[in-house]
Parts: structure tokens; C-alpha cells; sequence
């Protein structure tokens, strides 16, 4: 297939649809007829399919559209049945857990909770069903698994947030609603509960990740975007075989940051960073109200925060 050169070139190269690698198919193969988008052709490769999914992947949908129905008709319902409600007031609709007078009951009314916790199961299932597709994939096409444990680490932290830490307090009411300024809401309470998320030290590990994940891969793909005149777009044979792209990208890298990467390791590095966001952040939300009833008064104890 014709290779795209980056993201500044002008001209949109079109060849024979790319169908990938054969592999023996084990469920469903590879569906529609792949085409291209020209405004995706603007930014990198323009062709679209041929789609694979597999039982995995369509009952991971189907869960999902089922959970985001009960989400999206509860909202509605909220705001009697009106369109241009719904349409104006989404960002501030909800779906809220089950109140602390129902603790971890598995079948609450289904106006107080209960719909939180049907819509809960079938997103959680949909969200699961997609990591064993992402999973079978990377072997079924030889790869490693490298995407799916990263995929793992994100779902690692929406389970303490939504069941893992709940079920630790004894109660769903711990949980955070459906929604989109309700979340953040959620989210100040919990932080001025708990004497200010800030002084918690893995929530600040979580915050360096996020911005050092941003700025490596931020600068990673620059930097190969940079030397993609010289061939540094083809990373695997510059990681093989080390070219003039990569000796630059890596003598402009210590020359601009102190910091010597190559093309294999800053692929680690990013991984990492971005891995440990959500873990870390997982680790610190579960610590939280379980083992530390104020991350304030932790700090000042352990020297991090000074006294009031």
C-alpha cells in the first residue's frame, strides 16, 4: 500500500484498499467494504475498514448501547419526556447510584438506584467484553498484548470508582453518577469529604503521569513528524536498522532535553506514563475513606503539608 508522508503533505495518495494480514478465522470475518474519508486523509491514513468484531465485539456493543439507553431514557424521563430540555439541560442530567440507606442491596427501587445499577452491570460487562476482544486480537494477529494491559490499567480505575471502593465502604451510594457535571461534581465532594485529593500522594503521582504522558507523546510524534523526510515515520526498521532519521531525532532530544531516547525506548517510556496514570489514581481513590479518612491530616502527620 502507498504510504502516507505526514502530516503537512498536501497531496492525498489513493491505492488499492489495505485488507491486512490474512490470519484463520476463528469466528466472523472481516466485515464491509473498506473506503476512505478525505478529511481523515487530511491528518494521516484516509481509508476506513474492513472492520472486524467477533462475539466479543458485537455483545460488548449491544451491552453498551443496552447501558447507555437506560442512562439516556432516564435522563430524559427526568426532564419529562421534553426534546429541547433534554437536548439543552444534558450536561447537567444524571443517573445516580442508590442512596446510603440502601448500602450494597443488589436490587434497589429502580427509581432510587436501581436503574444506576442495571445500567452499571451492562456497561461494565460492555467495557470488559471489549478488553478480551482487544486481548484475542494482539494474538490472533501475532502482536503482544502491550494495548490490552494498558486498556486494563483505565478500566483498573473505573472499577474502583464505580464498584471496587463502594463495595470496600459498604455502600453504592460511594459511586459516581452517570453524567457530565454531576461527575464533577462528585468529584469536589469527594475531594473536600476527604480533606483535599491534593494532599493524597498518589492522586499527585497520577497528575505527573497525565502531564509527563502528554508531554512525551506530544513531543514524540513531533519529533518523528520532524524526520519523516529522512524515513523516521518507519520506526520499526529505524529501531532495526538505525538511520540518519533516528540519530538526529535522538541528537535533537539531547541537545533540547538532556534526555537521550531512541525510537524503541520512548515508546516504553510513554507506555509507562501512561499506564501509571489511572493506576496510580486507582490506588489513590481506594486508599481513600478505606485506610485515610483525611488526606490533609495524613500530609501534615507525614511532613508533606504544614500545619494549619
Amino acid at each position: 500500500m502507498a504510504r502516507y508522508q505526514n502530516i503537512f503533505t498536501q497531496v492525498q495518495v489513493r491505492a488499492a484498499p489495505e485488507m491486512g494480514v490474512p490470519i484463520p478465522l476463528s469466528d466472523f470475518d472481516r466485515s464491509g467494504n473498506p473506503g476512505f474519508s478525505y478529511w481523515l486523509g487530511k491528518i494521516g491514513n484516509a481509508q476506513i475498514g474492513p472492520i472486524y468484531l467477533g462475539w466479543t465485539g458485537i455483545t460488548s456493543l449491544l451491552f453498551g448501547f443496552i447501558a447507555i439507553e437506560i442512562i439516556g431514557l432516564n435522563m430524559w424521563a427526568s426532564v419529562d419526556w421534553d426534546p429541547i430540555k433534554f437536548i439543552t439541560l444534558l450536561p447537567y442530567l444524571t443517573l445516580n447510584p442508590p442512596g446510603p440507606e440502601h448500602g450494597l442491596k443488589i436490587f434497589p427501587p429502580l427509581n432510587e438506584g436501581g436503574w444506576w445499577l442495571i445500567a452499571g452491570f451492562f456497561l461494565t460487562a460492555s467495557i470488559l467484553l471489549w478488553w478480551v476482544r482487544t486481548y484475542r486480537r494482539a494474538i490472533a494477529l501475532g502482536l503482544g498484548t502491550h494495548t490490552a494491559w494498558a486498556f486494563a490499567s483505565a478500566i483498573w480505575l473505573y472499577l474502583v470508582l464505580g464498584f471496587i471502593r463502594p463495595v470496600a465502604m459498604g455502600s453504592w451510594s460511594e459511586a459516581v453518577p452517570f453524567g457530565i457535571f454531576t461527575h464533577l461534581d462528585w468529584t469536589n465532594a469527594f475531594s473536600i469529604t476527604y480533606g483535599n485529593l491534593f494532599y493524597n500522594p498518589f492522586h499527585c503521582f497520577s497528575i505527573a503521569f497525565l502531564y509527563g504522558s502528554a508531554l512525551l507523546f506530544a513531543m514524540h510524534g513531533a519529533t518523528i513528524l520532524a524526520v519523516t523526510r529522512y524515513g523516521g515515520d518507519r520506526e520499526l526498521e529505524q529501531i532495526s536498522d538505525r538511520g540518519t532519521a533516528s540519530e538526529r531525532a535522538a541528537l535533537f532530544w539531547r541537545w533540547t532535553m538532556g534526555f537521550n531516547a531512541s525510537m524503541e525506548s520512548i515508546h516504553r517510556w510513554a507506555w509507562w506514563f501512561a499506564v501509571l496514570t489511572p493506576l496510580t489514581g486507582g490506588i489513590g481513590i481506594l486508599l481513600t475513606g478505606t485506610v485515610v479518612d483525611n488526606w490533609y491530616d495524613w500530609a501534615v502527620i507525614h511532613h508533606y503539608a504544614p500545619p494549619r
